[in-house]
């Protein structure tokens, strides 16, 4: 596949997302960005900002396997993964799949459960496989997580831990939409009645699985010079020498955000990165990696006014 096309592929996607879900253009182009490198995006935002229609939408036209998971403080680990259940017919035991076994999976209300059960989720998202009584079971090469979470409320829920956050390749914050795409979400969706449906609301499928792969190893073609690699490297150091962050990005970080880049620069039709692909995604792919210090904390600041200044500091190759 060409990278021309990989636009194309693209293009028609955020058609069809676009038929259920109103505006969001930002969190559609992370969530592309993601699935053709292989990562996983975390969603927030408050109740009602089509969180989690954007996933399904984005599931039916993308043409993924999907499967849902409501988090609940009640939820265990096999309830996730499935387990291995004894067959008294057959007197054998039988694996009893659990919902991860998808392509796209929707991680509700993620911050709702215990860490034992949001540890379920590591391997998966790491290795894309799962482990049931020792045995390994393989998850598609496609799985993709995308998790949401409510800012809001605080009380019974369960901060993700630093080890899983950093599995996530973006964390997005959904904002309420501009005055006109609200009275379009009212005119559209306030005249229909029952649950918003994907499918029903007319989301086509404009892409299968061969077309995802195809994109896939475009992306992986995408060059990377040095200059670039060098400019995220100095991003991501900057990021642990900075006095108003305590804990910078890992290694790790540099390396997902330079993947995310080529992806970016495809979605553009470029077969090469530039520097504004990392500039973009910088926030988006660092923001839940860090950790302020007291002080900055003290004085207000958030993570994306320090990231900000750190991306006009750095300097980026011309």
């Amino acid at each position: 596949m060409r990278i021309n096309d990989v636009k194309t592929v693209a293009e028609r996607i955020r058609a069809e997302i676009s038929r259920a879900v109103v505006g969001q253009d930002g969190a559609v182009d992370l969530l592309l960005t993601a699935l053709f490198c292989g990562g996983h995006v975390l969603l927030e935002g408050p109740p009602g900002t089509a969180k989690t229609l954007l996933a399904q939408s984005f599931a039916r036209a993308t043409g993924l396997d999907y499967g849902r998971i409501q988090f609940t403080p009640d939820l265990m680990p096999g309830d996730i993964i499935g387990s291995n259940l004894f067959n008294f017919q057959t007197s054998s035991f039988t694996l009893t799949r659990g919902p991860i076994f998808c392509e796209l999976l929707l991680a509700d209300e993620i911050n709702r459960t215990p860490p034992k059960t949001q540890a379920a989720l590591l391997e998966a998202m790491q290795e894309r496989r799962i482990t049931i009584d020792g045995e390994a079971h393989a998850l598609s090469p496609r799985f993709t997580v995308v998790a949401t979470q409510n800012p809001i409320e605080q009380q019974g829920t369960y901060p993700l831990p630093e080890a899983q956050l950093d599995r996530f390749l973006f964390k997005y914050v959904l904002d309420y939409p501009s005055l006109e795409q609200e009275r379009s979400i009212i005119a559209d969706h306030g005249a229909r009645v029952g649950q918003m449906d994907p499918i029903a609301l007319g989301v086509g499928i404009a892409a299968d699985a061969a077309a995802i792969t195809d994109v896939s190893e475009a992306v992986g073609a995408v060059r990377l010079t040095e200059d670039v690699v060098t400019y995220i490297a100095d991003l991501v150091r900057a990021t642990r020498e900075s006095a108003d962050i305590d804990i910078g990005a890992s290694p790790r970080a540099g390396a997902m955000l330079a993947g995310a880049a080529r992806a970016h620069a495809a979605l553009d039709g470029r077969d090469y990165v530039i520097p504004d692909d990392v500039k973009t995604l910088a926030v988006p792919a660092l923001r839940h990696r860090l950790v302020l210090s007291p002080a900055a904390e003290i004085e207000g600041r958030r993570v994306e006014q320090v990231l900000d200044g750190l991306v006009n500091q750095v300097a980026a190759p011309r």
